[in-house]
């Protein structure tokens, strides 16, 4: 069967992440210009008929209607998110600095997220019935170091609480993809068995959510740091231990754990 290559290495290289607008509308335009080369290749049957189909409903698709109806949905049904918004608040500065430029971050913002119509390589957008949803921690700034203009387009805030001990319980638990479940299967890799009982689940979420209370607040991701600062010795001696069941219940968690929760310094900069 001929099939067509994706692209080709002269056009990744000029369409490198970042580059302006123009520059990949000249990409475009010079892929459309170029003729499509194509090559044969021998596959069997049932993957030819793959390719074959595919090639199929790739003739029976208008990608200009494509294209069309994707900006209408984008345009009455679209949601976008800006995470992580109070790294740009910040106290006003008269002098040059990290806050002047926040500021000019946040007047950009301010055009497209009170409506306006803005240019894409698909052509238009009017961003005047999409729904932003902007969050952030707050820790060192607070909403209000954003200037007036941007605060006005946001005019429903919701503070979070923070997760208590019960929440991480549930994070390391519930999920398909757990913690405990990830570094199961990793253990599992080398024929071994990992078990976390319920008390040492529950000595790690006390343990995370005292760390976050004397610390920085971080979250969930300071149950990454402890489960990873419990388990690095045994992951690493793992190939040469006899017994190939590991269980890590409360007393393991404390004998591992105490003396970095204890001594202030160290759980700043290991969990």
């Amino acid at each position: 069967v001929e099939v067509t290559p994706q692209g080709g290495p002269m056009f990744d290289m000029m369409s490198a992440p970042g580059a302006p607008e123009s520059m990949e509308n000249f990409t475009e335009m010079l892929r459309d210009m170029m003729p499509q080369r194509k090559k044969k290749r021998t596959v069997k049957v049932s993957e030819a008929r793959r390719i074959l189909l595919e090639q199929e409903f790739e003739k029976l698709v208008d990608m200009d209607d494509v294209t069309a109806d994707a900006l209408e949905r984008v345009e009455t049904l679209g949601i976008v998110f800006l995470d992580e918004i109070d790294k740009i608040a910040g106290e006003k500065s008269q002098m040059g600095g990290p806050d002047v430029s926040r500021e000019g971050v946040q007047r950009d913002l301010l055009p497209i997220v009170e409506g306006s119509n803005v240019g894409t390589k698909y052509g238009m957008v009017k961003t005047d019935h999409i729904l932003f949803v902007a969050a952030g921690a707050f820790h060192v700034s607070k909403p209000s170091d954003l200037i007036p203009e941007l605060q006005g387009r946001f005019p429903i805030r919701v503070e979070l609480k923070s997760l208590n001990e019960a929440d991480f319980i549930r994070i390391m638990t519930e999920p398909e993809n757990a913690l405990t479940k990830q570094y199961a299967a990793l253990v599992a890799a080398d024929g071994a068995v990992l078990e976390f009982t319920e008390d040492g689940i529950a000595e790690i979420a006390k343990i995370a959510a005292m760390v976050n209370s004397r610390l920085e607040n971080i979250g969930a991701r300071r149950l990454h740091t402890v489960m990873t600062t419990q388990l690095e010795e045994v992951l690493f001696e793992l190939p040469d231990l006899a017994e190939k069941h590991v269980v890590v219940n409360a007393a393991a968690v404390r004998e591992k754990l105490k003396a970095i929760v204890e001594d202030e310094d160290l759980s700043r900069y290991i969990l």
